[in-house]
């Protein structure tokens, strides 16, 4: 008599398998979070690079020729950092300011041509301040002239590693052969915490003082985000805002580039989500962009 119930048995054997393989197949899909991204697909650019191991995190964009904006200014730091440990210069040697220096478009110092400024001081200048002037100053003391000094620029960028970054000028100002790419700027940003950890600090200096009055910087990253230690902003009208940000806290070290945002705000916002995400999110998630215009 009992045969007859053995069927519905395995039914209802196969019936509980198959329902616990389903779940199984739930459970293994790989996690969605959504990004919103603050810029138009075809500015955007960003890559989040893991700087103990050197594993990328995240990157969209990541090789796409992309304007530097004043991002170009760390290169012209790079080399002024370089000169400083050579011996060519001292923290106190004046940099003349040429007439041709004094004349560049904002962001600037206002210096006249004949002036000087000494080395230190041109150091925060440049990454405080962002100041054109001093930035074309500086070039002109090292490489005798700007365009010299934009072919050093290129050629140390080369020898670091970055592949597709041509420089034109020392500020990043309007160029439309002067190029790099998110991920350029990365090994850009690691090569200089890495190479001048004694220099470094001046990245996240957020003001200064200069002949009396208080000069204070575009990186409103400094002081929103523990752990956020620099280094370098960046925007023309081609570009929209870019950003270079160097983390490091709780042993954990990144070096994160965002390009092409609508606005700082916005750039700031994505910079802040990026860190959340590096920090939490798991390996094996996947993440949806929706961007500014969608």
């Amino acid at each position: 008599m009992s045969k007859p119930r053995l069927f519905p048995l395995i039914q209802r054997f196969v019936a509980a398998f198959a329902l616990l393989a389903l779940v199984t197949g739930c459970v293994t899909t790989p996690p969605e979070t959504m990004l919103a991204v603050p810029a138009a697909p075809q500015k955007y650019a960003a890559i989040v690079i893991d700087g103990s191991t050197g594993k990328t995190l995240f990157e969209v964009n990541s090789t796409a020729p992309r304007y530097p904006a004043s991002l170009a200014k760390m290169m012209t730091l790079y080399l002024l950092f370089e000169a400083l440990d050579q011996g060519r210069v001292s923290k106190a040697t004046l940099i003349p300011v040429s007439d041709n220096a004094a004349r560049q478009p904002p962001t600037k110092l206002r210096f006249r041509g004949g002036e000087a400024i000494d080395v230190e001081t041109a150091i925060r200048a440049i990454t405080v301040k962002s100041a054109n002037d001093v930035a074309v100053a500086v070039a002109e003391y090292l490489g005798g002239s700007e365009q010299a000094f934009a072919a050093m620029m290129t050629a140390k960028a080369r020898q670091i590693g970055m592949r597709s970054t041509v420089f034109r000028n020392a500020s990043g100002l309007p160029d439309g052969v002067q190029q790099t790419t998110a991920r350029d700027m990365a090994v850009l940003g690691m090569a200089l915490r890495a190479r001048f950890p004694q220099h470094f600090h001046y990245f996240s200096e957020s003001d200064f003082m200069f002949r009396g009055r208080l000069v204070r910087g575009h990186n409103d990253m400094l002081g929103r985000v523990r752990g956020v230690n620099g280094i370098k902003t960046g925007y023309i009208r081609a570009s929209g805002f870019n950003i270079v940000t160097s983390y490091d806290a709780d042993g954990r070290r990144l070096i994160l580039v965002v390009m092409g945002a609508d606005s700082a705000r916005q750039r700031n916002d994505h910079v802040e989500a990026l860190i959340q995400r590096s920090l939490s999110t798991a390996s094996n998630t996947t993440t949806r962009l929706l961007y500014a215009e969608e």
